[in-house]
């Protein structure tokens, strides 16, 4: 750095970048490069690889720069297919000129694997995958979220005939957990349950190390829990339409998941192994009973006395809590509930 004149590291990595692409340029070669190669120096023929965000991506567009972004497409971060589908490299929003624009070059998913094994790894991969391949290949216009799920659907079932196991190993890991005991109960709620989202679990009280055992119900869970998405849905139709059939369904299976807490704790005891989630079945039954006495409230279009009101709450909230580094995914449905009946006059 001294001999060269650098008055800094950033100095220095353009320093080596530049040299580097001198080599890759004699071998016909276009060098691509994280964020952090933008620099002054750096002539536009290279690309940006973004992964700091759009911001980022964006100012290297207006300096001239090819880019591809990947901020909103790491697939390890365990967000759901929609989160990921609606992550345009090019939205309608951007400011990004013409002459601009046609700097993007698309984008890439990334898959970091600390966390998984060669029993999960195409569950965290598959189907959500198809998603951003589709959001690449796709005009920003084409952004129907739940038309995109019912073809998701039919991808998952063609990518398990190419041999992959997203869907054949979870019921595997599954009997597993549940010391071959029936696993009904089980996948009842973790049907229900996706690992936290971001970097939470390396900051959950579990240490991970190379030697840690990936056998634990977070492991087994999906990063886009279908069960508890069709139940959102049919939530967000009774508010709007109070379609009597879509009830019933609703009913049922908050009937279903409030019976199934006992049957659970039943195969706990068989399978201690469970007992980190025994407090999310714990959870899902109390949101069960409140989700059916808010349904019973609104039919007879009667509100609930403010101190029963502030109980619900408290108890939806305390449901929000992970534990096992996973969470309830149906909760947000209940809180609908309950506020759409806290808005009744």
């Amino acid at each position: 750095m001294k001999e060269k004149n650098l008055p800094d590291n950033h100095a220095l990595q353009a320093y080596f970048n530049n040299r580097i692409l001198k080599i890759l340029t004699r071998h016909g070669k276009k060098m691509i490069g994280w964020d952090e190669i933008l620099h002054p120096q750096m002539p536009t023929n290279i690309v940006i690889h973004s992964w700091r965000g759009k911001d980022a991506m964006v100012k290297a567009a207006q300096e001239g720069y090819q880019s591809i972004l990947s901020n909103g497409y790491y697939i390890d971060l365990i967000q759901p297919a929609d989160f990921h589908y609606l992550n345009d490299p090019l939205p309608f929003d951007t400011p990004l000129s013409l002459s601009e624009q046609i700097l993007i070059l698309g984008g890439e998913a990334t898959m970091w694997s600390e966390l998984v094994t060669d029993e999960n790894i195409d569950s965290r991969i598959w189907p959500r995958t198809a998603a951003i391949a589709e959001r690449f290949w796709s005009s920003r216009e084409i952004n129907d979220v739940e038309k995109m799920y019912e073809r998701l659907g039919r991808i998952s079932i063609q990518l398990e005939e190419l041999g992959l196991t997203h869907n054949k190993n979870y019921e595997m890991m599954l009997r597993r957990l549940a010391n071959y005991n029936d696993i009904n109960p089980l996948k009842t709620l973790v049907d229900l349950l996706e690992p936290v989202k971001g970097y939470k679990r390396h900051s959950q009280g579990v240490k991970y190390t190379s030697y840690s055992p990936y056998t634990r119900v977070v492991d087994a869970a999906r990063p886009d829990a279908g069960e508890a998405r069709e139940f959102r849905k049919m939530v967000d139709q009774l508010i709007v339409t109070g379609d009597k059939d879509i009830e019933r369904v609703i009913k049922d299976k908050l009937k279903t998941w409030y019976d199934n807490h006992n049957k659970l704790v039943q195969l706990i005891n068989k399978s201690p192994v469970l007992k980190e989630i025994e407090p999310l079945s714990e959870h899902l039954k109390e949101i069960s009973v409140i989700g059916l006495n808010t349904i019973e409230s609104l039919n007879r279009n009667q509100k609930v006395e403010p101190d029963k009101m502030v109980e619900y709450l408290k108890t939806i909230e305390m449901a929000k809590n992970p534990y096992g580094q996973l969470e309830l995914m149906i909760v947000s449905a209940i809180e609908k509930l309950v506020l759409k009946m806290n808005q009744m006059k």
